[in-house]
């Protein structure tokens, strides 16, 4: 854990930088995960949307997780490795952001999402953990890997949990000014 804040600071700076590039163009960032990592996705949305610290215009966000009746009509009628796919289908368009999180980099549902972000030329900002999973290796090179090399997922959530926030500070800090 000690490298993890070395290793994630270039990964961090490229996140927020195409963040700010996407709400600056008034794109949308799409979020999704399962578990801990779906609260964490509602959670960032409503920084994006509502505020972090400061007050702003809100930003678009949608967390693919929040939909009881998307949830349940997708994955009972097509399964639920696709509940988070197509949506993305549905919703996602050139320029717009998915942040997909898995604690293991192996959610399938996750995936799919991930591969039809990529269809439909949306970049991809990814936080896994432990060696980062099939995730890692399905990126491309104008996608962005956040992996905490941890292999306990309360410890890779709690850092996701921290690198949501410090994200939303970047992005706060980038358009309405630093207030160190």
């Amino acid at each position: 854990m000690e490298n993890s804040a070395s290793t994630l600071i270039s990964p961090i700076a490229q996140s927020i930088d195409i963040l700010v590039q996407a709400i600056s163009n008034n794109a949308k960032v799409l979020a999704c995960g399962n578990g801990g990592s779906a609260a964490d996705a509602q959670h960032f949305i409503a920084e994006l949307v509502g505020r972090f610290e400061r007050d702003r215009i809100p930003f678009a966000g949608i967390s693919l997780n929040t939909d009881t009746s998307i949830l349940t009509a997708v994955g009972n009628d097509y399964g639920f490795d696709v509940i988070f796919e197509r949506q993305v289908q549905a919703l996602g368009q050139p320029g717009d952001v998915l942040v997909a999180m898995s604690t293991s980099g192996n959610s399938s549902n996750v995936i799919k999402a991930i591969q039809a972000a990529h269809e439909r030329n949306m970049a991809v900002i990814a936080l896994t953990g432990k060696n980062g999973g099939t995730i890692a290796g399905m990126l491309t090179d104008f996608d962005v890997h956040l992996c905490v090399p941890h292999d306990r997922t309360m410890r890779i959530q709690e850092v996701h949990g921290l690198l949501l926030h410090v994200l939303c500070d970047g992005i706060d800090a980038f358009l309405l000014g630093d207030i160190s």
